[in-house]
């Protein structure tokens, strides 16, 4: 599983999604949303606005990811 660093302690999907290269622009997110080709911690995510946090893993047809927190 790759990890993904964040600065902060919460990241919206869409901003992962795009951070992860899972898509190259943020409209691009609604319809894999829409489609139901994201999971968040193994669950069907529509919320493109939802808060991730340090832990949790999103994956997008069959790749996933997790959030780390970034070294200071």
């Amino acid at each position: 599983m790759r990890m993904i660093e964040i600065r902060d302690d919460a990241i919206r999907l869409g901003q992962l999604l795009k951070l992860a290269d899972f898509i190259d622009h943020g409209s691009e997110a609604r319809e894999l949303l829409i489609q139901g080709h994201v999971l968040v911690n193994g669950e069907v995510e529509t919320r493109r606005g939802r808060q991730l946090v340090v832990g949790e893993t999103v994956t997008v047809r069959g790749e996933t990811v997790g959030i780390a927190a970034r070294e200071h």
